[in-house]
């Protein structure tokens, strides 16, 4: 991670970490380095998700991007995957989402795209901090006729909804689904979408008010979504987190079906039309061990990388793949976009479960998952920085693993995106795993006290 931005973007605490000054001076240096090489009138669109800070954030952006002579597109509230695809076809030269994603409404963001829609790599972040925080005096205020102007558009979402469509051919009628919106971008685009393929779709958490994104909804809290399924009837759910690039889904018992399972499901459905590029799925090292089961099961390499969709993609486009993502719900099918897409996830979920004519629990039967623990410790980005430095904790981690030997694996991992640090263990028996797992974190959590 960088000292502005971690694994998907700049990210905190809305006006006390993420600061008005700090998105103008992201805004102008994005704006220099991403421009540097347009010949014509730069141009950055801006969207954002339903968070209470993000209008301040994004005025706060676009004076920066126009101090420095760019003009900006304001594109409204819509999805980060959108940003992405729309990059490219409106001839921007950069993107920029505002949203935290899947945190609280407190916290927001701000994630930079390139031209080609695409995420930025390691080496431009690391050059837009630089600019920001070692030499700011090289970026060139402009003056009178110079400076960039501001523009709105309004086909954003309707364009971003005819891409979703033409990733399917058959429509949706005659599925009675349940979608999860999570009061954020989802709430722009999910009835519109799901009204024209032609899927009852009971839209659900769709009235953000500023304050209640991810509120107890959306795929990381899939209670209320559980709940309207058994009451009301519905053979299926999907669930969006506060950008909607990620979905879960809910089976007909209410049970959850994870990004693990979706990605199986997709990769089998792939390799059975002959479209999965080079007989492979990519995940991350959070990938359940039963993610590698299914792949021998089923004769598809699954490949693993560090922990973000943006690593997932980099291994994609190196070597070739096009499916790929994150037990987390972040989903890339690279034939159709160049990001996780919680809602083109779920298209195409729905797409498989109808022409299948299989039952929800039976498609996520594909991939049996093994017993798996995870818990969060609260960290400073100090603690972040340190905490494997300290020969206790790394000694307790190390006895762990070689009692639980080939049965199982531990992960600890500070995270890019939430101030924690994550502990996750997998293993044959659950009570074993989580006696580990709270083991682990009691010696961080005595080390960093």
């Amino acid at each position: 991670m960088g000292r502005l931005f971690g694994t998907d973007g700049a990210r905190g605490i809305a006006n006390t970490e993420l600061t008005c000054e700090l998105a103008m001076q992201i805004g102008r240096a994005a704006a220099v380095v991403l421009t540097k090489h347009t010949s014509l009138k730069p141009k950055i669109i801006i969207a954002r998700d339903t968070r209470i800070s993000s209008e301040m954030l994004e005025a706060a952006l676009t004076a920066g991007i126009c101090s420095v002579g760019a003009d900006v597109e304001l594109l409204g509230v819509i999805p980060t995957p959108a940003v992405a695809y729309l990059v490219p076809k409106y001839g921007a030269d950069a993107g920029i989402m505002i949203s935290a994603s899947h945190n609280p409404v407190e916290y927001n963001g701000i994630k930079l795209f390139s031209k080609t829609g695409y995420k930025l790599s390691d080496d431009l972040e690391e050059e837009i901090e630089a600019l920001i925080l070692d030499t700011p005096e090289k970026i060139n205020l402009k003056q009178g006729i110079e400076l960039g102007r501001v523009y709105r558009r309004n086909s954003a979402v309707s364009d971003y909804i005819e891409l979703i469509k033409r990733s399917i051919d058959i429509d949706l009628s005659g599925i009675n689904v349940a979608v999860d919106c999570a009061n954020g971008s989802a709430s722009a685009t999910a009835d519109q979408l799901f009204r024209e393929l032609g899927a009852t779709a009971h839209i659900i958490h769709a009235n953000p008010n500023g304050m209640n994104i991810n509120e107890k909804c959306g795929s990381t809290n899939l209670e209320a979504l559980i709940y309207y399924m058994k009451v009301h009837g519905c053979e299926i759910g999907v669930a969006f987190d506060g950008d909607a690039d990620r979905c879960l889904a809910v089976d007909e018992n209410g049970n959850r079906v994870d990004g693990d399972q979706l990605i199986a499901i997709f990769a089998k459905y792939l390799k059975q039309q002959d479209k999965l590029n080079k007989n492979t799925a990519v995940v991350t090292v959070m990938s359940n061990f039963g993610m590698r089961q299914f792949g021998k099961e089923n004769e598809i390499d699954i490949v693993a990388t560090s922990v973000g969709d943006r690593y997932v993609l980099e291994e994609m486009l190196r070597s070739g793949y096009n499916l790929g993502g994150e037990d987390s719900g972040h989903i890339i099918f690279k034939d159709f976009a160049q990001t996780g897409d919680g809602q083109l996830s779920a298209v195409q979920l729905l797409s498989i479960y109808k022409k299948s004519g299989r039952k929800m629990s039976d498609l996520a039967s594909t991939m049996k998952k093994s017993p798996q623990v995870s818990k969060n410790i609260p960290a400073t980005p100090e603690d972040k920085a340190m905490f494997m430095k300290d020969d206790i904790v790394v000694e307790v981690i190390a006895q762990v693993e070689r009692e639980l030997g080939e049965e199982g694996r531990v992960l600890v991992r500070a995270s890019g995106t939430e101030p924690v640090i994550r502990v996750m263990i997998e293993g044959n028996e659950f009570k074993v795993i989580n006696e580990y797992c709270e083991r682990i974190c009691n010696v961080i959590k005595e080390r960093l006290a």
